[in-house]
């Protein structure tokens, strides 16, 4: 499995920022309430984020060799997707969070001071969750083997 790029991150921030921003427009167009996440939201990301790092930490242990138990590959292939899936959707809901607050600053009527933070805190418990996800995606990477190099240079001696 390759390890996410920074592209893959831009881009699914960019369309949170765009469905975020869209979905707001569209909704308060029809006459209903603003979409404003509630706390929970963002203290629900950072949980996240602080347990997909959490499962990382016995597999970066085994990899560095500090670890005394057998590292099972299939654990750790979960975890590295578990991780991939946390810092994409991490970037996702940064970008709805952004978009969202872009929309209610841009209001020609001032919004509740408390539905802007609100939406901030989204944002920022999902940069939370992109963090952890991109950090437990380290940690799941096995070094580059050294030993391949100096095979193919004591074949060819």
């Amino acid at each position: 499995m390759k390890r996410t790029h920074a592209s893959a991150v831009i881009a699914f921030a960019l369309a949170g920022i765009v469905v975020g921003y869209l979905g707001d427009l569209a909704v308060v167009s029809s006459g209903q309430k603003a979409i404003v996440p509630p706390i929970s939201l963002a203290v629900t990301l950072t949980g996240v984020a602080l347990v997909v790092v959490l499962l990382a930490w016995p597999i970066r242990r085994a990899v560095k060799g500090k670890a005394t138990k057998h590292l099972d590959p299939f654990r750790a292939m979960r975890v590295a997707v578990l991780a991939k899936a946390c810092s994409l959707s991490g970037a996702l809901l940064f970008g709805f969070g952004l978009g969202i607050s872009l929309f209610l600053v841009t209001r020609s009527v001032v919004p509740a001071a408390g539905t802007v933070w609100l939406a901030l805190a989204t944002a920022i418990g999902a940069a939370l969750l992109l963090a952890g996800g991109l950090l437990a995606e380290f940690f799941c990477t096995l070094p580059p083997d050294d030993t391949e190099p100096e095979e193919e240079e004591h074949a060819h001696a």
